[in-house]
C-alpha cells in the first residue's frame, strides 16, 4: 500500500506555495515585502502572516527580520519559481488549447497549480512548444527556473512618435485585461503615442502602428492610469 500523507499535510504545501509566490511577486514588482503588504496582498490578517513567515524561515525558504520585511532564500526562490512556472504554463494551456480568455486563466491557473504532477506539468510545457511568456506577456521560468530578461517600461512612459512594441499586460486585473483586449491592447502589439493631454490625464495612442508604412489600425485615447499599467519594450537610444 501507498503512503497516505498527513491529514492537512498537502493544504501546509499549498500555503506555502502561495506565500512564496506572494513573496516573490511583490519583490518583482518593487514592493517591498513586508508582513502588512503580504497580508493585504493575501487578504490575510497580520498575525497569521508573522505566524507562518516565522515557520517559512525555520524551513530555510525566507530570511525574515521582525519589522523589516522578507526575503526569499535561493531554496524559497526556487520553490517560488516552480509554482510560478505551473501557473503561467496552466494559464497558456487553457487560453491556447481551451479558448478561455485571458481575463478569466488567472483565476483557473490559481485553483489548477497545486494540483498537477510534474510529470503533467512536463507534457503542457511541450504540447505548447516549451513557450517563454504566458497569455499576459509574464515570461515562464524554465524547468531550472531561468527567466530571459527583458528591458520593459510603461507605456505611459513611451516618449512620443516612438513606435514599440506591447510585452506585458498585469493578469490580476481582468477589468483591465478586458478593456486592454477590446482595444488590442495586448502582447506583440505594435504601439505609438501620438499625443499627451497632461490636464485631462490622457493620451492618444495608436495600436498597430506599422512605422515602416506609417499605418495605424486604431487610434484611442486612454488614461494615463491604464498606460501605466501596460508595459512596453523600452525604445532603442537611437531611435528619434
Amino acid at each position: 500500500m501507498g503512503h497516505n500523507p498527513a491529514p492537512g499535510a498537502d493544504m501546509v504545501s499549498r500555503a506555502v506555495e502561495d506565500y512564496l509566490k506572494t513573496i516573490y511577486t511583490l519583490q518583482q514588482d518593487g514592493s517591498s515585502a513586508t508582513t502588512n503588504a503580504i497580508a493585504e496582498r493575501m487578504g490575510l490578517r497580520a498575525a497569521s502572516v508573522t505566524s507562518m513567515l516565522q515557520q517559512l524561515s525555520e524551513q530555510g525558504l525566507v530570511e525574515y527580520r521582525p519589522y523589516r520585511g522578507v526575503h526569499l532564500t535561493e531554496a524559497g526562490l526556487a520553490a517560488a519559481l516552480r509554482v510560478i512556472r505551473r501557473h503561467r504554463l496552466i494559464e497558456l494551456y487553457l487560453n491556447e488549447e481551451l479558448g478561455v480568455p485571458w481575463d478569466r486563466v488567472h483565476e483557473e491557473a490559481e485553483r489548477l497549480e497545486h494540483a498537477i504532477s510534474p510529470y503533467l506539468e512536463e507534457r503542457i510545457d511541450a504540447k505548447l512548444g516549451h513557450p517563454g511568456f504566458d497569455p499576459h506577456g509574464a515570461p515562464i521560468p524554465t524547468s531550472t527556473g531561468q527567466l530571459p530578461v527583458r528591458d520593459l517600461v510603461p507605456l505611459s512612459d513611451l516618449p512620443v512618435n516612438t513606435p514599440s512594441i506591447v510585452r506585458y499586460v498585469p493578469d490580476d486585473d481582468p477589468e483591465l485585461l478586458r478593456y486592454a483586449a477590446s482595444l488590442g491592447l495586448v502582447p506583440d502589439a505594435c504601439v505609438s503615442v501620438l499625443d499627451r493631454d497632461p490636464a485631462a490625464s490622457t493620451i492618444s495612442l495608436a495600436i498597430g502602428y506599422q512605422p515602416e508604412t506609417r499605418e495605424t489600425t486604431r487610434v484611442h485615447v486612454i488614461s494615463q492610469d491604464v498606460a501605466h499599467s501596460v508595459f512596453v519594450s523600452r525604445p532603442s537610444s537611437d531611435q528619434s
